[in-house]
Parts: C-alpha cells; structure tokens; sequence
C-alpha cells in the first residue's frame, strides 16, 4: 500500500528503513523544518530528511501541520496510511482524515502507560523493570488512540535513555512494519486503550536534570541515567556548571550529600544515602572527561562539594 512516514530524529530512522525496504511505496516524507546546529548555526536538516533525501523519496518539512498547503500535498501523494515515529508536532483532524487507514504512531513506552513526549526517560528515573513500544492509530487525544500491537524490553541496570531508545528503536520498527501488513490484508484490529494505568512522560527540561545530592543514591543513578544523552545531568562546583555521566553506587559508603571525596583514580560524590563514584565529567566549555582527570585538573581535595540540587 501506498505510505507516506512522519518522523524527525535518528530513532525514527530504524522504521523507516524497514519500510522503504518492504513491499510497502513509500510516496513521501514528513519531518520537521530545518533547524539550527553547529557553531555557525547554519540550518541542517533531521536526520529523517537526510535518509529520506539519499532515499530519493519527496520530503515535506510543514512550519505546522494545519497548514492548508501542506495538507494538500499529502493528499496529492494518496497514502493508504501515514506510519509515524517521533515527528514533534500534533496532528489536526484535517490532516489525520486524509489517509484512509489512518496515521500509526510508534510510541516507545507500553500504552497507556507513559503518554507523552518523553517515555523512555521517564521509565527509566521511575525505576520500571519493564517497558516497551506500541502501535497505535492517532487520535486528538495525546497518545489515546486504539492500539495493534505491543513489544515489550526488559530495562537494564546501567541503561541510559540513550542506550534503551536504541534497542526500542530497532525493536519497535519491525512492529510497525507488522501493523502496516496487518493493516494492508485486513488481519489486524485495534483495540482500546486501558483505561486504569495511564501515566504521563512530559519533555524533561534542562532544570529538571539538575542532580539532587540529597536523594537516595538509587534515585540520583536514576536521573542521570534518564537524562543520557539529553538534556544531560548536571550540577555546578564553585559556580560552574559540570555535565555527569552515568554513576555507579558505593555500598557502604557514605558521605554528605554533595561532598566530594578525591582519590588516585576516583572520585565519589556523597547522596542521601550511599555514596556514588563519578564516570565521565563535561566542564562547561570542555570535552567530557574522566571524573579523576578532572579533579586533578581542577586541583580538587576531599571537602569540595557539589550544589545540594
């Protein structure tokens, strides 16, 4: 059947690949405008539009999907169904009547658990064991539409977002090619959402990443972990604002919640409760670096601290 995917940063790039790949036609490509990046901001385009681009496939990049030109380009194309990955903008009813199928979202969390902009990071700082991604036919209501079909991923001690989006990612596109194929032989049906269970995963903003010291040294390995890659984990010494990796948990060890404790090759941040020693460190302005290289740096000794967050 004929396709038209949505979808803007590199996790969306798994799905699309399968279905260029399929016996699907992919007719076109929705994405975001280009943007910004670099140190001379020039405008890049999204990752999707550069696949889509080296695909030879017509992208179109809407300042916002209401607008009435782009909605007649996309019913110029005729898709059967518009597949959707992370494309960032909400879709008007004009626009998700147009394909007879409707549009399907893959949406990384299982539903209705985490709706929202950010499920991956949110599972992880929750402590969930489990998540998954899942198919769903979009309706008004954000992430609520019926659903076809479910995967689920175990999450791992040390996972970052980063990490738990990658296998959801390529996981997830091969439910989305499955979804479409039921969809085109008529094999699959949605169903409604549960109502009991809905959970929300609002876009974590950089004041939220900040490292709280005074928490449990579980919860603090939870923020950062949840916010590897993005926006990054964060707390300043004398003023200065440091990136943190990934942390790993002392037992039995305890200092004051931000205090700093300098060794040879370590350095230990104390929490609420146990201590945790530092991975990676970013200084503002520098490369990432090795928590003790930075320390030695910096001419840091045993007392230093970090914000209480």
């Amino acid at each position: 059947m004929r396709v038209v995917f949505a979808g803007t940063p590199e996790a969306a790039l798994p799905a699309l690949d399968a279905i260029a790949d399929s016996t699907h036609e992919l007719v076109g490509v929705i994405t975001r405008p280009d943007s910004p990046a670099g140190r001379g901001r020039r405008l890049v385009a999204s990752p999707v539009g550069l696949r889509a681009e080296e695909l030879g496939v017509p992208v179109l990049k809407p300042e916002h999907p209401r607008d009435p030109e782009f909605q007649e380009q996309v019913r110029a194309l005729a898709p059967d169904c518009c597949p959707v990955v992370a494309y960032g903008a909400l879709l008007p009813q004009s626009a998700l009547d147009i394909p007879p199928l409707g549009w399907v979202n893959l949406h990384f969390s299982c539903l209705p658990a985490w709706r929202g902009a950010a499920p991956v990071q949110h599972a992880i700082w929750a402590g969930d064991e489990v998540t998954g991604a899942t198919t769903f036919r979009i309706v008004r209501e954000l992430d609520a539409g019926p659903m076809f079909g479910v995967m689920t991923e175990r999450i791992r001690p040390r996972d970052t977002a980063g990490d738990l989006l990658a296998r959801l990612a390529e996981g997830g596109a091969g439910l989305l090619l499955a979804t479409l194929d039921g969809l085109h032989n008529g094999s699959i049906d949605a169903r409604p959402q549960q109502e009991e269970g809905v959970s929300f995963a609002p876009k974590i903003r950089v004041e939220d990443a900040e490292v709280n010291w005074s928490e449990p040294a579980v919860a603090v390995d939870r923020r950062i972990r949840a916010c590897t890659p993005g926006p990054g984990a964060w707390s300043t010494h004398e003023g200065e604002r440091i990136k943190i990796g990934p942390v790993s948990i002392v037992l039995e060890h305890q200092l004051a919640p931000g205090a700093l404790e300098i060794g040879k090759s370590s350095v230990l941040v104390g929490t609420g409760t146990n201590a945790v020693r530092l991975g990676d460190v970013t200084p503002f302005g520098k490369k990432p670096m090795v928590a003790a290289d930075w320390a030695r740096g910096a001419r840091l000794k045993s007392g230093a601290s970090f914000g209480a967050g």
